[in-house]
């Protein structure tokens, strides 16, 4: 534990500076997304079934997108993404240990919650480019439905990843769903573990269908 605290103070002090709120990066990123899902569904027009039916299968598309992004290059130094895998596996993972996993003040969000721009990065990069394609080739509401649910799933994910690193004992941290889910994240942050297994940080549908999927066998940290 005396390492992970001293990571954690040379952190704090090199990269999170007296301005930053974490409570304000947590508000920017849901009220942000929630305005862009919002508009989204809006545009969608009398969808008929069969465009409400690939809701689904958006939804299982953003759950791989998730896997593999997180296999990958935030485990793997990849050309062109290093700053993605010294933020995930040189700085997250030692931030966050499978014994040390909730932050201590709204000051540590820093280090849970992806920067502001890379809402505006998931949006301009992936979600609306794809949506446009699926909208020039499909149908209108096939692009806005898409974007609505791959901004809704960046929301869950950051909504999520941000609940398994509060205290235990917390309110969020007594949910049943966030306490099971919670476990499974767990034992991915150990050191000697997370390149091999739960690497799915929303819903290990991805991990179970890739065979990554183990349970935890550590006890809750609070």
């Amino acid at each position: 534990m005396e390492d992970v605290a001293a990571f954690r103070a040379q952190h704090r002090a090199e990269h999170i500076g007296p301005r930053y709120s974490g409570w304000l990066h947590f508000a920017t990123t849901s009220f942000g997304s929630l305005a862009v899902i919002g508009v989204a569904i809006s545009r969608v027009s009398h969808p008929r079934w069969w465009e409400l039916a690939c809701v689904p299968v958006f939804f299982l598309i953003a759950n791989l997108g998730e896997y593999f992004g997180h296999r990958g290059p935030m485990h793997h130094r990849r050309r062109g993404l290093a700053i993605i895998f010294e933020r995930h596996t040189l700085q997250h993972h030692q931030f966050y240990r499978h014994d040390a996993m909730a932050a201590e003040s709204p000051a540590d969000f820093q280090m849970v919650l992806f920067p502001p721009v890379m809402l505006v990065f998931f949006l301009g990069g992936l979600a609306a480019p794809i949506g446009l394609l699926l909208g020039l080739a499909g149908t209108a509401n096939l692009g806005w439905l898409f974007a609505a649910t791959g901004v809704g799933y960046f929301l869950t994910y950051e909504w999520l990843h941000w609940s398994y690193h509060q205290p235990d004992d917390s309110l969020v941290g007594r949910i049943g769903l966030v306490r099971t889910l919670r476990r499974h994240h767990t034992l991915h942050h150990d050191l000697t573990q997370m390149t091999r297994c739960n690497f799915n940080i929303t819903f290990p549908i991805a991990d179970a269908l890739m065979g990554t999927l183990a349970r935890s066998t550590h006890p809750p940290q609070r």
